[in-house]
């Protein structure tokens, strides 16, 4: 199987930037995708800005002028992400940067949660960047360059209960795109998954939740989970633009990246974990090989 391997030595210094980067980023009315549109606009790149609700993002115009194009899209709409990604290229003659940030979570335990829940999650979560992509390449190949980015998180490595299926996204969003930088690079397109951990931007808010119908079953375990949510320590979004643009802007930028301090204790924790319990079993696992046939 070939993977793409990241290791310290393939890691460079970014390079200066010597003219502006045309981004196009989904999820740019709150949270994230606002903070890192407004930070590459102050920059002085150009980005083009979409929303599901396009009054959303309309104040963008009146600040940036022509540095910025604003798209009302909603990624479950293929036809409009076609449209919408056309529209940019053609408005700034390239994209450097496609920015899938879009999405939410469900809350809900794996009981609770209904098949049109979870199928509305993956539409938005999975199917839509999916969209965004498959739309993107063809341009990008045409240009000969270009960096897909996806906003996943922690939780694409590490679970959470209440949250399992919004984790499971994130988990098939590193699937993809892992699989996706190795079929792009001969194309000379690169592709990175942001994770962020906690932060204290919009994401938990009810515009971006969703809640799964309870079961009276799990109300004090969820009451407990929530409790511990609300004592987590959260970043400050707005320190995140340039962590984000080192990574933009370096000459080989990684596959994954990580966004705050708490990520990698965890996640080095659950690995840990996982590979004591794969050598547990392992003399187990190598005699389910049987012979060779």
């Amino acid at each position: 199987m070939i993977h793409q391997h990241e290791t310290v030595s393939d890691r460079s210094a970014p390079t200066p930037v010597t003219s502006p980067k045309v981004w196009f980023i989904t999820g740019a009315s709150r949270g994230f995708g606002r903070v890192w549109a407004d930070a590459a606009l102050k920059r002085g790149d150009k980005v083009a800005a979409t929303a599901r609700k396009l009054a959303s993002i309309a104040d963008l115009n009146e600040t940036y002028g022509d540095n910025v194009l604003t798209l009302e899209l909603d990624v479950t709409r293929p036809e409009q992400v076609k449209t919408a990604v056309e529209q940019a290229y053609a408005h700034f003659g390239r994209l450097d940067i496609v920015f899938n940030n879009a999405g939410y979570s469900l809350v809900g335990t794996i009981e609770e949660a209904s098949a049109d829940d979870i199928r509305a999650l993956y539409e938005t979560n999975i199917i839509g960047p999916v969209s965004v992509i498959q739309a993107a390449l063809p341009l990008l190949r045409k240009q000969g360059s270009g960096h897909i980015l996806g906003t996943s998180s922690n939780l694409g490595h590490v679970t959470l209960p209440v949250i399992g299926y919004y984790c499971s996204s994130k988990w098939a969003f590193e699937a993809i795109h892992e699989s996706l930088a190795t079929e792009v690079k001969p194309f000379g397109i690169k592709v990175t998954i942001i994770e962020p951990g906690a932060y204290a931007t919009e994401f938990g808010s009810q515009e971006s939740l969703k809640f799964a119908q309870g079961l009276d079953i799990y109300a004090d375990f969820k009451a407990h989970f929530f409790g511990n949510l609300r004592s987590l320590e959260r970043g400050d979004p707005k320190a995140t633009p340039e962590a984000l643009f080192n990574v933009v802007d370096a000459e080989n930028p990684p596959l994954r990246f990580f966004l705050g301090s708490h990520n990698l204790p965890w996640v080095r924790t659950a690995y840990a974990e996982r590979m004591a319990t794969w050598e547990e079993w392992a003399d187990v696992s190598n005699a389910a090989q049987g012979q060779a046939c």
